[in-house]
């Protein structure tokens, strides 16, 4: 059972589709999403490619 989770920060220089992909790949549990960088409609776009990743990935 894993239990450790591994948190990541989704922004600009992460929010390519194969970069979610591998980080995903490699363990990644949680997406974090700064919203101090960026506009909500961006934070969306980004929210969404994480969502089209996981379904991919699992």
């Amino acid at each position: 059972m894993k239990r450790t989770k591994i948190v990541c920060t989704v922004g600009p220089g992460t929010d390519k589709f194969g970069i979610l992909e591998d980080m995903m790949r490699a363990g990644m549990n949680v997406a974090r999403f700064n919203f101090s960088h960026g506009s909500h409609e961006e934070q969306a776009e980004r929210m969404q490619m994480v969502r089209d990743a996981a379904m991919i990935v699992n």
